[in-house]
């Protein structure tokens, strides 16, 4: 969980925050609200054009979840996990499963979007009061796999039935990039994104980097993490969790259907682009220190920012 150290600029809540420098002309804030990733989000800008920007922007972001989206019936991901092949993908899915197999290979098979299966069985039987029996776990490992994904611009295929992707691991950075890019083509400049991800364009206004604090658990960690033409995402792996006890984390190893056994409590990574990043903190909370050290060095450019150990 990250939150945001705020100073002299325009804070924004929700699934889709955005901070926007205040022009020279000091046009009024602007505030929107509606869904972004299947959760409510608020957007405020202080531009002369902020509502035909604010119009793109949500134009983007409904875009992006019309490919993304598991909760959408008519995303191409859910028609992809329903059929088990999607014919002339999207640029951006291609984009993203591109970097998901970098990732892949890097974290030593740490990170998969094809856990969405078994997440759907941890989901739906601690829904049902009671953790998946071992059995269950064994046979949901046989849909899971990235080497039964293949891809190119004509199609994406899944290779056995039952197969199903997830690209939360990666999705939620990939949209703060493609908003990021659009801010940057409508001339907006020390502009900070957060998609659930941190994406900046620029520093703070007025000058120096965004800090950024992070929080593990309820303990707010010392010090800030220093964003500029950066992005930072973080990882938990009791972040979000499938019991009421809070001890079933949801971050699930695909390669032994667990969920994650290491130590860390928290995991922040800084890229160049969100995605990476959000990928990154995924995989690294999955992996012993050595494999994260081994998963940075496949990453020059991307750095580790935070690395806290449960109590």
């Amino acid at each position: 969980m990250t939150k945001l150290t705020r100073r002299r600029f325009l804070a924004i809540s929700a699934a889709l925050p955005m901070v926007a420098a205040l022009p020279a002309s000091a046009a009024p804030v602007t505030r929107w609200q509606g869904v972004a990733m299947g959760a409510v989000a608020t957007l405020r800008l202080a531009h002369p054009d902020a509502k035909a920007i604010a119009a793109r922007v949500w134009a983007e972001i409904d875009r992006l979840e019309a490919i993304f989206s598991l909760h959408r019936p008519d995303s191409a991901l859910v028609a992809l996990n329903a059929d088990g092949r999607l014919d002339a993908p999207p640029f951006e899915l291609l984009e993203c499963l591109g970097l998901c197999a970098a990732v892949h290979t890097a974290s030593a098979g740490a990170f998969d979007p094809t856990i969405q299966p078994l997440w759907a069985l941890y989901a739906t039987s601690h829904a049902a009061g009671h953790a998946p029996a071992a059995s269950a776990i064994t046979r949901t490992l046989h849909q899971v796999g990235w080497a039964g994904v293949t891809f190119d611009p004509g199609a994406v295929r899944l290779a056995r039935p039952g197969m199903a992707l997830s690209l939360n691991g990666v999705a939620q950075g990939y949209v703060a990039d493609r908003v990021a890019a659009l801010l940057a083509a409508e001339g907006l400049t020390d502009t900070l994104i957060d998609t659930g991800e941190f994406r900046a364009l620029g520093g703070k206004p007025g000058g120096g980097d965004w800090p950024i604090s992070l929080q593990a658990g309820e303990q707010v960690l010392p010090g800030t993490v220093a964003l500029r033409d950066r992005a930072l995402a973080s990882s938990a792996p009791r972040g979000t969790v499938f019991d009421a006890a809070g001890r079933v984390g949801h971050i699930l190893d695909p390669r032994t259907g667990l969920p994650a056994a290491t130590a860390w409590q928290l995991v922040s990574i800084t890229a160049p682009r969100a995605a990476l990043a959000d990928a990154l903190s995924t995989a690294a909370c999955l992996l012993p220190r050595a494999g994260i050290t081994a998963l940075m060095a496949a990453f020059p450019a991307a750095g580790l920012a935070n690395l806290t150990e449960s109590a």
